[in-house]
């Protein structure tokens, strides 16, 4: 390798945190590489057992903990890949040293011209890939940072919120309650800076309004809201331009959390990737595999009522109705319980309540005299009722299962639709 007689000067400024930015990105991104999937298998673990109230505090944590995962992973692989261009064109320099030759290119004059008259030689481009991969790094782990106090606050205000309305006994939208406690709380810094902007000098030193605006903004950037709590952020903001720097921070977390959103429907939904927009389907014709024991993934399937397999061989079949509290929870909360102290008549009365909202069909005729039992999905290790249902006189062949559910207020979707208020199960003996 030769080596060059003379060191451009510019070439001594590259970033002192490189060695620990490279270092940092290499071992950080494969925990982030795999933190989403780790997230993805501990919500749907989760979301099962919440209601309503506890359920939307899981899921704005989940949305916020995995786009921050997100924006890091990205973030530390786009890192490696701008420090390796960097470091390629350090080691080309450093044999090359001459740098890029023109004459010795083919093409034709016109293009000779013009690339003679494009300026920036190969140190310039060393400079600039080091700064970019620098300002790259530096903004994910902002935007990441941003993410993840906006995470804990938020969630850890809801959580209390959702303990004291539950302690009290109050029934409030949690979320629409905290949202705008919020929003009040912001507003009397988000109009001090705006008066401190708009007016600037109108607004006289040692003026009533001169002292309460510096008093709002002085308190609130005590409390943390000022430009150098966050003095990466504040640093890029006063050299990279502030609209075009807030404009990139915030749309990368709009697409990370957008991101994360979507990724998150699709996976309930369940629908195939593909090109099937021709291929037959209907939630009332759909044979979904998490009503089989045999074939359901319990880590990942909604939790709903299931039987041992497709094809049932023994007199009995086993109905699993694993309790759903987001919509149970309500319709219990609606049944008449007997006094307080009778511990035993209260859970028959519950379990019939779960009863009446649980009722099944086979082959389109009710089934007469079903009890459920308490008992527990052994593989989620989730409450449940179960069922043992006589199937002795079934005829060979295909048949039909209807275990109904509570109704949930849904405005999409039209009440009366069987394929809404039932599970569907089809099985053969």
């Amino acid at each position: 390798m030769n080596e060059p007689t003379n060191i451009d000067p510019r070439l001594a400024r590259v970033a002192p945190t490189w060695e620990v930015e490279l270092l940092i990105s290499g071992v950080a991104i494969f925990a982030m590489l795999q933190l989403p999937g780790w997230l993805d298998d501990g919500m749907f673990a989760l979301e099962p057992r919440l209601g309503r109230d506890w359920r939307m505090i899981a899921v704005l944590a989940y949305f916020y903990s995995k786009s921050a995962a997100i924006v890091l992973a990205c973030t530390f692989a786009l890192h490696l890949l701008l420090r390796a261009q960097w470091i390629a064109l350090m080691g080309v320099h450093s044999v090359f040293p001459r740098g890029i030759h023109l004459d010795d290119a083919r093409m034709g004059p016109i293009q000779r011209e013009i690339e003679a008259g494009q300026t920036g030689s190969t140190e310039e481009a060393i400079e600039r890939a080091d700064n970019r991969a620098s300002v790259v790094f530096a903004i994910g782990v902002s935007v990441a940072l941003i993410i993840a106090i906006v995470c804990i606050v938020f969630c850890t205000t809801l959580l209390v919120a959702t303990l004291l309305t539950n302690l009290v006994g109050l029934q409030v939208e949690t979320f629409v309650v905290v949202g705008g406690l919020f929003m009040l709380l912001m507003l009397p810094y988000l109009l001090a800076i705006g008066v401190d902007q708009h007016l600037k000098e109108r607004i006289r030193p040692g003026t009533p309004v001169h002292r309460l605006v510096a008093r709002v903004i002085g308190l609130y950037t005590r409390l943390g809201m000022g430009r150098r709590s966050n003095h990466i952020l504040a640093t890029l903001l006063s050299n990279q331009g502030e609209k075009r720097t807030m404009v990139l921070v915030f749309g990368i977390m709009l697409v990370a959390i957008s991101s994360v959103s979507l990724i998150y429907v699709a996976m309930q939904s369940g629908n195939p990737i593909g090109s099937y927009s021709l291929f037959p389907s209907a939630r009332a014709l759909e044979i979904d595999d998490a009503h089989y024991d045999d074939r359901r993934d319990a880590t990942r399937d909604q939790a709903v009522p299931y039987i041992a397999s497709m094809v049932v061989d023994g007199p009995y079949l086993q109905l699993t109705v694993p309790y759903e509290p987001r919509r149970d929870g309500p319709a219990l909360r609606s049944c008449k319980q007997p006094e307080e102290g009778k511990t035993a008549e209260q859970a028959q009365a519950l379990l019939a309540c779960l009863q009446s909202t649980r009722s099944v069909l086979l082959d389109g005729k009710l089934v007469e005299g079903l009890r459920y039992e308490i008992a527990s999905d052994p593989r989620t290790d989730r409450p449940a009722l179960l069922a043992m249902i006589d199937v002795r006189a079934l005829a060979p062949g295909r048949h039909e299962l209807l275990v109904g559910r509570p109704l949930v207020q849904d405005s999409r979707r039209d009440s009366k639709d069987p394929a809404y208020r039932h599970y569907r199960i089809v099985f053969w003996r």
